[in-house]
């Protein structure tokens, strides 16, 4: 779940990452000592669960491991939930390494929304009641054919700096991909997993950790990798941005803002929802991106016959787009679309929609889809993590924080010599990661109905890794017709496990 970045992503990248740390103070008569730091620990149950139609027997292991630095000092702590199918042959069973993005998301949604063999139970799509809130089997989990950690980056859900490490020191874009890298190396050796197949599984900004981990753990820690499965993907932020300057983040959008337009019955005559979508990539590639890039020179003419088409596949006005000079940004989409019923739509999934308090607003930062279900994921996570999986208790769980304000958004591409500045793009690494290893396969998962991570920006990235013709046919793409987290709608979830398990199993075997 990606909590609030796409909205204020231009305020961010101006200045850069967190301040400088300050010189240690001296120490004076008096000064406590320092803290010690703490050790690794971990609570192990066994558990089973009913999973595509049959009783699965698992341990579940929930705790805190310590990463280390290159001089082999403990920098951070990081809580981990893993899932590891009993019986099964460690070396050969697959393993999943899966996080959320943000960034500043703990691993909850995916956890208890998709992967992990508990679910809680939310109605699609609207908001759900208050508590109390059912859990259940997860009946698609994919438990049954790859074993499962779930990971919380520092600065989120148990996990923080130790040591002379402070919590901003791993909030950016590199610092992110360098301690979950150094995470992942330490399970896999403390656990015997080197020789298992391994893939990682990333939501939202996770799909931007997972381009650049991937690369990093095979060409710093050679790490081979089987797979990487992408879900609702945000890896070049150009592709998701709809800000001045930056025409091409309004291209990717219009086919998401027909696709809701047209779920909300408000395009006359609409064409099939497939027929629709085509008709908004070739005019987004097209006259739209022709007429973005004259600017200023439009002719008039054209301008009117840009906004016509663009009213037609949107659903907004005329009299709108020319006064937005044919750039609606998201903000501004979710207020208009249904402005004259009082009502916004989601950010995060298009399909829900809530009460439009401010009639008048230009742009809505509220999102429908989060508060519809953000209650009940955080109650069933806490009551699980606490009760059934016996960790946590007595210690400050963070759900999700607003990290991306003190995130250092600058990245080192391969082959550059230092940190770009700008809109961050880790797709460059995970074209270096596919070359390095020409058998590594790539599972893409979009919604339609996604606002936060548009599916036309993800193809368009794809489209733009510079691979060669057979290394392209790595790379599936799926489109679900939800929206970012697609697995809340009942028919999406059961596709969006089918998809992975059948992955998994294929590119998994000898």
């Amino acid at each position: 779940m990606n909590r609030g970045f796409g909205f204020l992503l231009s305020m961010l990248l101006l200045g850069g990452g967190p301040a400088a740390a300050e010189p240690p103070a001296t120490p004076e008569a008096g000064t406590p000592p320092p803290v010690a730091t703490p050790r690794a620990e971990q609570s192990v149950t066994e558990q089973t669960a009913r999973i595509d139609g049959a009783q699965l027997a698992y341990r579940a292991t929930a705790g805190i491991l310590l990463i280390r630095d290159d001089a082999d000092e403990p920098v951070a702590a990081i809580g981990y939930v893993a899932y590891t199918k009993k019986g099964a042959e460690a070396a050969r069973r697959p393993l999943t390494f899966a996080y959320n993005g943000g960034p500043g998301s703990s691993s909850i949604w995916l956890h208890m929304g998709a992967l992990g063999p508990r679910r809680v139970v939310t109605p699609d799509p609207e908001p759900a009641p208050p508590p109390p809130y059912e859990i259940v089997d997860n009946e698609e989990s994919p438990l049954d054919v790859t074993d499962l950690v779930l990971i919380d980056p520092v600065g989120t859900g148990l996990s923080r700096a130790v040591g002379k490490a402070k919590d901003a020191d791993f909030w950016g874009v590199d610092q992110d991909i360098d301690s979950l890298s150094r995470f992942i190396v330490q399970y896999v050796s403390d656990n015997g997993r080197w020789n298992s197949p391994k893939y990682l599984l990333g939501e939202s900004y996770g799909t931007m950790r997972s381009a650049g981990l991937v690369d990093r753990l095979q060409s710093k820690w050679d790490m081979a990798f089987n797979g990487v499965i992408l879900v609702s993907v945000f890896i070049d932020a150009k592709t998701a941005s709809t800000m001045a300057g930056n025409d091409l983040g309004f291209q990717m959008f219009l086919p998401t803002y027909a696709a809701t337009a047209w779920y909300h019955g408000l395009i006359p005559d609409a064409p099939p929802l497939a027929e629709l979508l085509a008709d908004a990539r070739r005019f987004a590639l097209g006259p739209y991106a022709a007429a973005l890039a004259k600017g200023d020179a439009l002719p008039a003419a054209e301008r009117r016959e840009v906004i016509a088409e663009l009213a037609r596949l949107t659903a907004l006005s005329p009299d709108y787009l020319d006064r937005a000079n044919l750039r609606v940004r998201e903000s501004e989409f979710v207020a208009e679309l249904l402005r004259t019923h009082g009502q916004i739509v989601g950010r995060l999934d298009s399909r829900y929609t809530g009460a439009g308090l401010d009639r008048l607003a230009q742009g809505v930062f509220d999102d429908p889809q989060a508060a519809a279900i953000s209650g009940a994921y955080v109650a069933g996570f806490l009551s699980y993590y606490h009760g059934e999986l016996k960790f946590g208790a007595g210690k400050t769980y963070r759900v999700g924080a607003d990290l991306w304000r003190h995130w250092d958004w600058k990245h080192e591409v391969p082959g550059a010599f230092i940190p770009m500045p700008g809109l961050p793009d880790t797709s460059p690494d995970l074209a270096r990661a596919m070359a390095y290893n020409p058998h590594l396969r790539l599972l893409v998962l979009n919604g339609y109905y996604d606002l936060a991570t548009p599916f036309f920006g993800t193809e368009y990235t794809l489209d733009h890794l510079g691979l060669p013709p057979a290394l392209r046919e790595n790379i599936e793409i799926h489109s679900f017709e939800a929206g970012h987290m697609m697995y809340l709608h009942a028919p999406s979830r059961r596709l969006f496990k089918e998809t992975i398990a059948e992955f998994v199993t294929r590119t998994s075997r000898r």
